[in-house]
């Protein structure tokens, strides 16, 4: 027996390992498994050369033994094994890996197939976490019988070695485990473990369970890894329930890169919106390095608008020790992100713009459930916000308009594509209204003068669509305009006349109503009055949002924008003249000033004097 002592920061190193590294202790087992599946592809792999190292027909192999009685757990491999100088090296060297070492040994054409996944080199050292002692037997393929190796350790800072006999080829760890990890001697346990952890290895893994039967626990082939021309509707469909998931996906994207770097994903959108949707920590995807489930919801692959997006990334080029703090930073997984994040995005492009009936379909469907969390894009992603301006669709005045005789039912949301290419006019801008619902805005008296000069208005009704109109200005060199505020932008020119002739009543009007302006606009055919803000206010939806949300709302300049020529204004304007008429022309002003902040979807000024006011009105009527 041979007494060594730990390479590199021994004692100090390996309590960082056991006790930093890994946030959850049953990763232990996915490590040496992890390692049992390499021995038993590098066997594989280094058979092609040398024919006489696997024999015809055998089958490679992993098995997991708990022994209740001597608290130990055995995993045991069928692959290449090592020889003692091996052991030493391989086991002896915290950080080193291997297998990495194995593939710096292969040729190109051969490092291609090798389909290994225990480039991490620290995994095994995991062991100290539930166990005291550790004793790998191991004979390399390569070795006879009489030259097999036995490993031990406490994880103290040294270990021993002896040469063994050892008639059977492969790896065998025996775990001592502490008292605090009996529960992994549960053969449930264990089956659980390696169905969540390893399902995907593509060898078998059997576990031995309490009637001394071995079974298999793991599934062994990974859907994503197979081409997707051997893979059927009902089998994709099985794989989206298993996240939980019970209607159809909506679409899917199964891709594979390889090159810098080299992932395959399969990624769904549903149909209907799940219902952990919006809970923060149930939202991902599931992350895996060469077919070893590592990470469940992972937050990194995709940014936050993409949340409804579930499936699968198994990465070549993460490390299996990868923890969510690890993730955070690392450049690999940023490069992941962004190539995720293109395909997915090119994918639903490219579903909108297609004219097949079953591409309209799940367009309808992924926009229909997902729009509005789509145009969350559209303010916080600056990278991709261009691209999304081609998927998200709003309602409009032209698709709520009812359809001319003979002309194709008009979709219930249009595109920025769509409603450029049909508005073809000198006015390069895109209209827009914020309104609290659907309703409101087609009731709006502020299209009433586009509609009446052929422009089309989007409908912004969702709460993110306030955040929208802030902060996404342009489209394809066209200025987003929200027609709630500022200037209409429409011909005001035969304002000046009207105005100057008004000009008495219009700055009466101004205190009478209690608000920053009182001008004549265009933007009205038959309504008398709407109220908008100036450039810089917020819309009367965004102060209520900020209002639900205990935030501070600043004085906002309100201008009320009169109609002309309606007859009501005109009635109005002639009375002031008449100055005993003039308190209750006031009175009047102030109706027409709430009425329109309700028209808007805003608060009165006064709901109780509003109240009482139409009250008045009532009884002279009556």
């Amino acid at each position: 027996m041979t007494q060594h002592a730990f390479q590199a920061e021994t004692a100090r190193l390996l309590h960082m390992v056991v006790h930093s590294l890994y946030s959850d202790r049953e990763v232990f087992l996915r490590e040496l498994l992890a390692n049992a599946a390499d021995a038993c592809d590098k066997l594989r792999v280094a058979a092609l050369t040398e024919h006489g190292l696997l024999p015809a027909g055998e089958t490679l192999g992993v098995e997991v033994e708990a022994d209740k009685d001597q608290g130990t757990l055995t995993i045991r491999d069928t692959g290449i094994g090592m020889t003692e100088a091996e052991a030493v090296g391989n086991l002896g060297t915290i950080a080193r890996s291997g297998t990495k070492a194995f593939l710096e040994g292969l040729a190109e054409e051969q490092r291609k197939g090798a389909g290994l996944i225990g480039q991490f080199g620290v995994g095994f050292y995991a062991a100290f976490m539930v166990a005291d002692k550790v004793v790998v037997e191991s004979r390399s393929a390569k070795a006879g019988s009489d030259q097999a190796v036995r490993w031990e350790s406490a994880g103290d800072g040294g270990f021993t070695t002896e040469t063994i006999a050892r008639t059977a080829r492969g790896t065998t760890v025996t775990l001592h485990l502490k008292d605090d990890a009996k529960e992994f001697l549960e053969p449930s346990r264990i089956r659980f473990l390696v169905k969540k952890h390893a399902d995907y290895m593509g060898v078998a893994i059997s576990v031995k369970n309490d009637k001394g039967e071995w079974e298999q626990a793991n599934a062994g082939t990974a859907l994503w890894t197979r081409p997707k021309d051997q893979i059927t509707e009902e089998q994709y469909e099985e794989f989206y329930r298993s996240f939980h998931l019970w209607d159809k996906p909506a679409t899917r994207l199964h891709t594979t890169v390889e090159g810098s770097l080299s992932f395959t994903a399969l990624l769904f959108v549903p149909s209907e919106r799940p219902m952990d949707l919006f809970d923060r920590d149930r939202r991902g995807l599931s992350l895996y390095v060469r077919r070893v489930f590592v990470m469940e919801d992972c937050k990194d692959l995709l940014p936050e608008w993409l949340r409804f997006v579930r499936g699968v990334v198994d990465s070549d080029d993460l490390p299996l020790n990868v923890s969510r703090e690890m993730l955070q930073g690392n450049e690999t997984v940023a490069k992941l992100r962004r190539q995720l994040t293109k395909r997915v995005v090119d994918h639903l492009v490219a579903l909108g713009r297609s004219e097949d009936e079953k591409d309209t379909t799940a367009f309808t469907a992924i926009e229909s459930s997902f729009g509005p969390i789509l145009r969350e894009a559209l303010v916080n992603d600056q990278d991709h916000k261009d691209k999304v301006a081609r998927i998200v669709r709003w309602p409009s005045t032209w698709t709520t308009a009812p359809a001319a005789d003979g002309e194709p039912a008009r979709p219930a949301v249009t595109g920025l594509e769509d409603y450029c290419r049909r508005n073809q006019t000198d006015d390069k801008k895109i209209y827009a209204l914020t309104a609290p619902s659907l309703e409101v805005a087609k009731a709006s008296p502020l299209i009433e003068g586009y509609v009446k000069a052929g422009k089309e208005v989007l409908f912004f009704v969702d709460p993110v669509d306030e955040w929208v109109a802030q902060h996404f200005r342009q489209f394809d060199g066209r200025d987003l305009v929200n027609i709630s505020l500022g200037a209409s932008g429409l011909d005001e020119s035969a304002m000046a006349d009207k105005a100057k002739a008004m000009e008495g009543f219009l700055g009466f009007a101004k205190d009478a109503a209690g608000v920053s302006e009182v001008r004549l606009t265009a933007r009205l055919a038959d309504s008398p009055c709407c109220v908008v803000g100036d450039q810089w206010s917020l819309t009367p939806q965004m102060e209520e949002l900020l209002r639900r949300s205990g935030q501070p709302i600043p004085e906002q300049k309100r201008i009320l924008e009169l109609n002309p020529d309606h007859p009501l204004v005109q009635k109005l304007s002639a009375l002031h003249a008449d100055e005993g008429k003039r308190d209750q022309v006031k009175d009047w002003l102030g109706i027409l000033r709430d009425s329109a902040l309700l028209a808007a979807g805003a608060r009165p000024v006064d709901g109780a004097g509003l109240a009482k006011r139409v009250q008045g009105l009532l009884a002279q009527a009556v």
